[in-house]
């Protein structure tokens, strides 16, 4: 009997049976090394869950400050151990609630955070000092870092002790989001004042979180979400060199995010490899002697693009496969999608499912007993040997454009992740790839679902919060420090946030602060859009 043959979502063969022979002359000492030691395939920390499991970080934020911050105090009396914020659009384009491009979006897909008072408002009764905080934030990472650090500072906490992570991660925008404000070179200036800000005034803080999961929701496969983001991570990281910093004052607070798929070995591969590449990278190319430099330590969200509105309970049963995916792959983080966010924000029950998902994997699986138990593995180790081996060779073709930028302004990556995507796309459309409940196991009519919506009248409400805030503040004072933010921005050799807090707290909007950048900076136009 003949056994048909599969492949990795990276296009890779799969063999039906893996056997000694798939592991011959492989190296355990070379290619795993012990846990928490150089190559680091076995994960970062030596004890990795024996002693404690992964942070259990919650994406949410909608409508107004106040109404995300109750979700937060809920999310954390259910026993979360960290806070992700989503930003609503304007916020992440760097636009104020009232200006007219905002209209309609406000409040939408995150919280809308137009100054200091409404990062106050959203971190109420939150002690920063006690509380990890994830911003899924890029173009204005600095901004929204910097209010977070106000706010904490009017609560007595000083900068030294704040935990958290800035996403920061404006390349991947050029590739697969479109959120991007300004053109790419000083869009890395301000990420390599980010590294060096954070370095003396807040050392605690991950500054960038390059991420993988945009690159793999938008379509790619493991292999080229794996090389795309390494890729743009070797960008940054020479951008600070450059810049004049030595890789180990800020490659220890470098951090990454990638989603977990439903294709649960393959997914472990990738981690392993991703983090065997990378430690290469900053041993070999960078020179990095710091362990922490060569850490690949990552945050991981179960696969949105994978959910569907169709049976949306199926979800539950995905989502799990994910989770345990991601730790099974040595993550440091996780965020557990709700059932019910291809319809709509996740209500609070689907929100409190999610989470009682990774505790449950936590708290009544045997996943955190042992480090790593996939090591060894015939069909794990040659898998990850696989998609090593691929992901280098795309990671090798950036490099022959000149780097991540000269590959985005040509649009190798954004082309091959639209090539990934049309294949999966006929695949799923023939049937040759199965979604439970969409092209097989089917249901004659789907149960009715009352999603969460956000009130139409936030939008109102929050221009007339910034009208109150422009009327009541120093304007003479915020025309001052915004005027020495553009001249900071001018020259090439300061740092431009320290004015960007100053503007801020002297209670500048979001939109007037990239309103001052852009004069100065420019915007980024896509090649496409002549």
């Amino acid at each position: 009997m003949t056994t048909r043959s599969r492949a990795t979502e990276s296009g890779l063969p799969v063999k039906p049976v893996y056997d000694p022979e798939a592991l011959a002359g492989w190296d355990p000492g070379d290619r795993l090394g012990a846990p928490g030691a150089y190559p680091f395939t076995r994960g970062v920390y030596p004890t990795m869950y024996t002693e404690r499991p992964w942070t259990m970080r919650q994406y949410a934020g909608f409508g107004t400050a106040a109404e995300s911050n109750a979700r937060y105090r809920r999310l954390i009396a259910d026993g979360g151990h960290g806070l992700s914020v989503a930003f609503d659009l304007p916020t992440q384009m760097g636009h104020d609630s009232d200006a007219p491009i905002a209209s309609g979006e406000v409040g939408k897909v995150g919280v809308a955070i137009d100054s200091v008072e409404d990062m106050r408002e959203l971190f109420d009764g939150i002690p920063l000092g006690d509380v990890s905080t994830s911003m899924t934030i890029n173009a204005p990472a600095a901004l929204l870092l910097l209010l977070y650090q106000l706010v904490a500072e009017e609560q007595g906490v000083p900068a030294s002790r704040l935990t958290g992570t800035i996403q920061n991660d404006v390349l991947k925008e050029y590739i697969a989001r479109g959120t991007y404000i300004f053109p790419p070179q000083p869009s890395l200036r301000l990420t390599a004042d980010i590294f060096a800000y954070c370095r003396t005034e807040i050392p605690r803080w991950n500054t960038i979180s390059v991420s993988g999961y945009h690159i793999a929701e938008a379509g790619a496969s493991p292999a080229q979400e794996v090389a795309f983001t390494l890729a743009d991570a070797v960008q940054y990281v020479r951008t600070a060199v450059a810049a004049g910093m030595d890789v180990d004052d800020f490659a220890p607070r470098i951090s990454f995010f990638f989603v977990a798929r439903t294709t649960l070995l393959e997914e472990v591969a990738k981690f392993r490899a991703a983090r065997r590449i990378w430690a290469r990278l900053m041993r070999d190319e960078f020179g990095a002697k710091n362990p922490k430099s060569q850490m690949l330590r990552f945050h991981t969200q179960t696969a949105g693009v994978q959910l569907t509105a169709q049976q949306p309970e199926i979800n539950l049963v995905r989502v799990a496969v994910q989770g345990l995916a991601a730790v099974l792959g040595g993550t440091q983080s996780l965020h557990t999608n709700s059932y019910d966010e291809a319809i709509a924000l996740p209500s609070e029950k689907a929100a409190r499912l999610a989470l009682r998902t990774q505790q449950v994997l936590a708290h009544e699986t045997d996943v955190t007993a042992t480090v790593d138990p996939f090591a060894g593995s015939y069909a794990i180790e040659s898998m990850t040997d696989e998609l090593e081996f691929a992901a280098l060779e795309l990671m090798d073709e950036v490099e022959g454009m000149g780097g991540a930028v000269a590959a985005i302004e040509q649009g190798f990556q954004k082309g091959e992740i639209e090539r990934n995507a049309y294949r999966v796309a006929r695949e799923t459309e023939s049937g040759d790839r199965v979604v439970v409940g969409v092209n097989r196991f089917r249901v004659d009519e789907e149960e009715p679902y009352e999603p969460l919506r956000v009130d139409p009248e936030i939008e109102t409400r929050q221009r007339e919060r910034l009208a109150r805030l422009r009327a009541d503040r120093d304007g003479s004072a915020v025309t001052r420090e915004l005027d020495a933010l553009r001249r900071a921005a001018e020259s090439e050799a300061e740092n431009v946030l320290p004015p960007m807090r100053e503007a801020l707290r002297a209670r500048a909007t979001v939109g007037e602060v990239c309103g001052a950048l852009r004069e100065v900076w420019g915007t980024h136009v896509p090649a496409d859009s002549f």
